[in-house]
């Protein structure tokens, strides 16, 4: 169904001074707000204007001041007063019953529309659900794997969350969970710290609550929630027990992320539909997801990373605006909607602040340009301000959330919309007012971001600056590079361009975004030539779009910078394909072609490719099994202490955590400035650094057990990215020297103790001194 603006006619654009109104077609309903013709004021047609005081067929009330009545309509009204009083209640309940048999059927054609757009979306909705359970299926065989295997497979920060999951379900109750994960002793040793303040795990807590829910009912019912078998993995290795059914909590886990997913791409539907003003919208953007599906999700490989369960709630956080930014009057349950959805975003992200800041601004520059009037744009910012607090609130109070830019940026737009008029003082727009407004709000926003972070204390966010400016300007420091050594933190591929041309996505999106500037260019000049109202009024409907277009240049600029953001522009460019069915954009085109003929002469195109690439998808076989970090895990289940201290490579930290429950001094969650600090004395064993200053570094973090792993030492993905390449530019003074990593795989006395070994891993024993 076509979900038609509010208070709008797009069909009928407003008359120019002077123009007149074209007789309406017999039964079509006057225009809102337009005067009633005063009593005795001719009609084009001779025949007095008449007021309609009735609707649909019950036919116009004359106006009683009018001295006479001519035309058919007033003999109509004639026979009426003639007929018997029985004749004239038969008649009136004649006309009655025919209303409402009209409205009946137009309200149930509107019902089936409504109803076939919500089919169509929750087909998308399964198709992808289906898509994504297969692939992480095929590339993993998860349903038989062990519940250690399922662990492992939860590699670096994936199995640091789904830790706090596990830690929750396997609490004597809900709460006293919630209160360990709160008073969390394991992870940075000897901390005691609120993980739910630092890591953003409220998606964690509430799944935690959800299957302890359905365990407990489906106990008390009596009903089997998992079926376990015995799993002969060959090669030598022991059988191990396999448990499938949403009773396993690793299966519900990943069951509940590709729920959500799915429910995203029924979003993405109605998004499409509803931007687009036709379902065949929502066909194009759905379609092009699945086509360049690889570009644009990574649910299927990594389920837990906080992507999953924040980006679906940014889908639908764009959909509401979409529909604020339609409407002429926002009413409050859409800012509620808005604040909620913000919520929803920001809670299990960390990351979400800065799509955010990219969002006010364009939203800012929309509404410099004057596409919305700033009492809209500040009730939008309202709501924004209310879902931060809350954030701020619920996270108990992450001081990264007030120091943000986004946090800065809010203050410092709804100053400048507070007081830009009384300070310009101006009746019309100027391209030098547009200019001070937008350095105005860079020049504030960095400089509030600064001073609340001095005020605060707070560098948890300051390697972000740091890795933009090793983007600009070459910068290199430790914590920098083990970003950017990163393959999703480095410029895009030069291939995804030629991946999304290959599809048809980007020139479809060039041919819409072109289209877009251009009407934007106009209004824009419209605006600086002051003509009049009439002209602007007629553009004035396009100020969504022109958020749309302004929101992909900024996701451009961000995916180009850092690979892994591609997850916001290619979604955005399925979303910006849908216009190529807008009426708004292309009914010149449509008086020519018929839409349903384009579109599919489109899809057929994108069909070519995108098959092949959903093929290529589909053939991804394989079964997950790590036996050396097996090896590891149950060597240190069986032969070291509860509380024994362990210290290594980030993503094995985490895998220590989740399968031994063994205190660990760092993790790969790298967002905090003392866990980097941490984190960077720990990686010292891959330095230049003599053996004894390393060993006394790693007893002051009071570390018992340090895994190495040679792997680290030896592996460059890039020239400069190996970790001893990392540490010469961190530690020039002992370039040249050998690496201890490689003196300790050698020979780790006197320094250290070796006490397990395989090959992979090189578990070293710090003997106290």
């Amino acid at each position: 169904m076509v979900v038609p603006s509010r208070g709008r006619n797009k069909e009928s654009p407003p008359l120019k001074p002077g123009q007149q109104q074209q007789q309406q077609s017999p039964g079509a309903s006057p225009s809102r707000g337009r005067r009633p013709h005063s009593p005795g004021r001719q009609g084009s047609g001779g025949a007095r204007a008449m007021r309609k005081g009735g609707g649909g067929r019950r036919g116009a009330r004359g106006d009683p001041r009018g001295p006479y009545r001519e035309g058919p309509t007033a003999d109509g009204e004639r026979d009426v007063l003639g007929r018997g009083p029985l004749s004239l209640l038969r008649l009136c309940g004649e006309r009655l019953r025919v209303f409402v048999v009209d409205r009946k059927a137009f309200i149930t054609k509107a019902d089936s529309n409504i109803w076939l757009t919500f089919f169509l979306a929750v087909l998308a909705g399964v198709l992808h659900w289906c898509h994504i359970t297969t692939l992480f299926e095929n590339d993993r065989h998860f349903s038989h794997l062990s519940t250690l295997e399922r662990e492992m497979a939860f590699r670096t920060e994936m199995g640091l969350y789904y830790s706090y999951f596990k830690t929750i379900i396997e609490a004597p109750s809900f709460w006293s969970g919630v209160c360990a994960i709160m008073n969390d002793k394991l992870t940075e040793y000897p901390l005691v710290i609120n993980t739910l303040q630092r890591f953003n795990l409220y998606p964690e807590v509430v799944l935690a609550s959800w299957y302890r829910t359905y365990t407990t009912i489906m106990d008390f019912l009596g009903v089997p929630t998992k079926t376990c078998w015995t799993v002969n993995r060959g090669k030598g290795l022991s059988p191990v027990e396999s448990c499938e059914g949403l009773g396993d909590p690793a299966s519900f886990y990943v069951a509940v992320i590709f729920l959500l997913n799915g429910f995203m791409m029924s979003l993405f539907f109605i998004y499409g539909t509803y931007l687009s003003g036709s379902r065949l919208g929502g066909l194009v953007t759905v379609l092009c997801f699945f086509f360049n599906h690889g570009e644009c999700t990574r649910v299927m490989w990594t389920p837990p990373l906080r992507e999953s369960f924040s980006y679906p709630f940014l889908v639908m956080q764009m959909l509401l605006l979409t529909y604020i930014l339609r409407i002429p009057s926002i009413n409050t349950g859409s800012l509620i909607a808005l604040c909620v959805s913000n919520i929803f975003f920001m809670l299990p992200w960390q990351f979400a602040q800065f799509v955010l800041l990219t969002q006010i601004a364009s939203l800012f520059a929309v509404c410099i340009m004057g596409y919305i009037d700033s009492s809209k744009l500040q009730k939008i910012l309202s709501a924004h301000m209310v879902s931060l607090l809350v954030c701020f609130i619920l996270m108990f109070g992450n001081s990264m959330l007030l120091t943000s830019y986004y946090a800065a940026s809010l203050v410092v737009i709804s100053g400048i919309l507070e007081w830009s008029p009384k300070i310009l003082k101006r009746r019309k727009r100027e391209v030098y007012v547009w200019v001070i407004e937008g350095c105005t709000w860079l020049f504030g926003t960095v400089t509030l971001k600064y001073l609340t972070s001095l005020v605060f204390g707070i560098a948890d966010d300051a390697h972000i600056g740091n890795i933009l400016k090793s983007k600009f300007i070459g910068y290199k420091d430790f914590d920098t590079l083990m970003y950017t050594c990163a393959a999703e933190f480095d410029f895009m591929e030069k291939e995804t361009p030629v991946r999304y041309t290959k599809t048809l996505l980007l020139p479809v999106v060039l041919v819409v975004f072109g289209v877009i500037i251009k009407r934007a260019i106009k209004y824009i000049l419209c605006s600086l030539s002051h003509t009049d109202r009439y002209e602007k009024e007629e553009r004035f409907n396009h100020g969504e779009l022109v958020f749309h277009a302004l929101q992909l240049l900024a996701y451009s600029v961000l995916a180009i910078l850092i690979m892994r953001l591609k997850l916001f522009l290619t979604p955005h460019l399925c979303i910006m394909a849908s216009l190529v069915c807008s009426k708004q954009l292309f009914g010149w085109l449509f008086y020519k072609v018929q839409p349903k003929t384009l579109v599919f002469a489109i899809l057929a195109l994108m069909t070519i490719e995108g098959s092949a690439n959903l093929r290529t998808q589909w053939n991804i076989m394989g079964e997950f099994s790590n036996l050396p970090q097996e090896e590891l895990l149950e060597w240190i289940q069986v032969n070291t202490r509860q509380d024994a201290v362990f210290a290594g490579a980030m993503p094995t930290m985490a895998s220590v955590k989740l399968s031994t429950l063994r205190p660990i001094v760092n993790h790969p969650h790298y967002e905090d400035a003392g866990l980097r600090a941490r984190t960077k004395v720990v990686y010292s064993m891959y330095s230049r650094k003599p053996a004894s200053q390393v060993k006394r570094d790693l007893i002051k973090l009071g570390v018992n057990y340090y895994i190495l792993e040679e792997s680290l030492c030896v592996s460059r993905k890039k020239p400069g990215c190996s970790m001893p390449e990392i540490w010469d530019v961190e530690d020039p003074a002992n370039r040249g020297k050998i690496p201890l990593c490689t003196l300790m795989s050698k020979d780790s006395r006197p320094y250290f103790i070796t006490v397990f070994e395989n090959s992979n891993y090189r578990v070293l024993k710090i003997p106290k001194e």
